[in-house]
């Protein structure tokens, strides 16, 4: 058959890294002549190339995930806390009647172990259940040859049935070991008594400054309970942590969809008729159809597209090729790195592409079309692509193709032009011509803006009514003074400011170190999208104001989670708060 090309299969010692494979593989190969070598193909390159598409889910999944446990300890932490306080009486009479302290904090940890394992159970049969198939959605389109994809190891299944139950124990211990040190008499008395003590000394400080009254009280609150604020200022990090990253993710997303735009308009495809769509061919060349597309009023920029599945020597599946003539600045944002192909023998391609391949870029390939072959270089990175496909200059297929036809024009009009007018005018240039308007937003950014904001939303509600319990839990605990504050002339809206206050300084506390931990996940979610590789002008998206809307944000998480509970003491009678004297 006379075979032009031979395949040589290596065994290193040392396989473990590209720089290891590239050192051993440069001494076996070395002294042969220029170009001999056509292509490499690792095994790494093959693992990379497997789980391409899964690894995008893994910042995702893995960051959601830790989100979603931090969720779940604060709603346990906040449930037992209350449960102890407005347990209070409940508290001193089993101890009257003999309980252990031991089996007071029992009676607590059981009353959350047994939802615990429930929930437990039910949330491991249904990841399971949702496992496979979201695995398979991961992996599709991936020659897995005999490696099985699907199914959740038994390990994880223990792990979640065991680990979940131990992480609603030990957030519950913390309340629970309040009830612990409660004695019977204090108990009974049902936390009527004041407790005395505790940040005493800031709130002196607070007290002398020339701040109104109630909001160096309210300041000065915190300070009491500091254990308890600490977990009001975690639900509003975890809030603010949450919008930072959707706000992240939104303008990032959103850069995205508008790559390959850069200043201009709306996006014409214009197809021409042939062999390739089963219609006539254009009555015109191609050279004087995009000629009259550019005479056409707002069209400034215009690129001609040819299609070849072409083969790559050295490796098994063939690609979709696509070479273009016409290159705009407009085009160039499409870029992650390096540049776009201007001559002949130089192509681009996204990421899932080149990772499917084991190429990087400065790599040479040698593309093969009905026997002819050319060499040319990968000189860009886009920013995403389809992982069988590459673009190239009009000049590469001229040795592959000597007579290439244009199968469709791409026209970037000018803003404020009429797409749908152009495209009536572009199809009345031939009549093989079909025309259609392209920018009509990017399903994926859709996606990833609207699940950042539902779950900011839902992050955001959790840490107000984080917020919302710990302000209630004051409030109950704090009746008795409500009482005498009222019966010496405070009035229900110092009440509110008061109240308010005492969270608004935790607020903008947990503002402050909620954005860095926020702008990290951002980082941290956007540099592990494998399929994707986001520019830097993509990834730096923060700036003074921004940063300053995100400060005010927890100042408003934890005000929204006070203002019920504040309004609420604000209307309590003397009488009330005073009743259990």
């Amino acid at each position: 058959m006379r075979p032009a090309t031979a395949q040589m299969l290596y065994r290193f010692e040392d396989a473990s890294t590209d720089a290891r494979l590239d050192s051993a593989l440069a001494r076996a190969t070395a002294g042969l002549p220029e170009g001999a070598r056509t292509s490499v193909h690792t095994h790494l390159d093959l693992r990379r190339a497997f789980s391409s598409l899964a690894d995008a889910y893994v910042p995702f999944m893995t960051l959601f995930g830790v989100l979603g446990l931090l969720v779940s300890a604060l709603i346990v932490g906040n449930v037992v806390s209350g449960a102890v306080v407005s347990g209070y009486r409940h508290i001193g009479v089993l101890k009257a009647l003999g309980f252990t302290p031991n089996q007071v904090v029992a009676v607590y940890l059981m009353m959350m172990a047994v939802p615990a394992v429930v929930g437990s159970a039910l949330g491991t049969l249904l990841g399971n259940a949702l496992a496979e198939p979201i695995l398979g959605v991961a992996f599709s389109g991936i020659e897995t040859g005999r490696a099985a994809v699907g199914g959740v190891g038994a390990w994880v299944s223990v792990v979640c049935l065991l680990g979940m139950p131990a992480l609603v124990l030990l957030t519950a211990l913390v309340p629970a070991l309040r009830a612990h040190r409660l004695s019977a008499a204090r108990a009974i008395s049902a936390g009527s008594a004041p407790r005395t003590g505790r940040g005493l000394r800031v709130q002196r400080v607070l007290g002398g400054s020339r701040l109104p009254r109630p909001v160096s009280m309210g300041l000065g609150r915190p300070f009491a309970r500091p254990g308890r604020t600490l977990l009001t200022m975690a639900a509003i990090v975890l809030g603010v942590t949450t919008v930072t990253l959707a706000t992240g993710l939104t303008t990032t997303m959103l850069a995205f969809s508008e790559a390959g735009r850069g200043s201009g308009g709306a996006l014409v495809r214009v197809e021409a008729g042939g062999p390739v769509n089963g219609r006539t061919p254009p009555l015109l060349g191609d050279t004087e159809i995009e000629k009259r597309l550019r005479s056409l009023p707002g069209a400034p920029q215009v690129r001609a597209r040819a299609l070849a599945q072409v083969t790559l020597v050295g490796q098994s599946r063939p690609a979709y090729a696509d070479f273009y003539r016409g290159t705009s600045a407009s085009y160039a944002t499409r870029l992650a790195k390096g540049r776009l192909p201007e001559a002949a023998g130089e192509v681009v391609a996204g990421p899932a592409f080149l990772t499917q391949h084991g190429l990087r870029l400065g790599d040479r390939v040698t593309l093969a079309l009905n026997g002819r072959q050319t060499s040319a270089t990968i000189v860009g990175e886009l920013i995403e692509g389809n992982a069988r496909a590459l673009e190239a200059s009009w000049e590469t297929i001229l040795p592959l193709v000597p007579d290439p036809r244009t199968v469709e024009y791409e026209v970037r009009l000018a803003p404020g032009t009429d797409a749908r007018a152009y495209a009536e005018a572009a199809e009345a240039v031939d009549p093989a011509l079909r025309a259609s308007v392209s920018d009509s937003g990017g399903t994926a950014t859709t996606t990833v803006v609207t699940f950042s904001s539902v779950f900011t939303v839902l992050l955001s509600t959790v840490a107000s009514l984080g917020v919302f319990n710990t302000v209630l839990l004051g409030i109950r605990e704090r009746r008795r003074e409500l009482g005498m504050l009222k019966s010496i002339g405070m009035t229900p809206r110092q009440v509110v400011a008061m109240t308010v206050t005492s969270v608004a300084g935790v607020g903008a506390v947990g503002g402050l170190l909620g954005i860095p931990l926020g702008v990290l996940a951002h980082r941290l979610v956007v540099d592990n999208v494998g399929v994707v590789t986001f520019p830097e002008s993509m990834k730096n998206v923060w700036d003074a104001p921004q940063l300053t809307g995100l400060l005010l944000a927890g100042v408003a998480i934890a005000v929204l989670g006070a203002l019920v509970p504040a309004r609420s003491a604000a209307r309590m009678t003397i009488a009330a708060a005073l009743h259990t004297e």
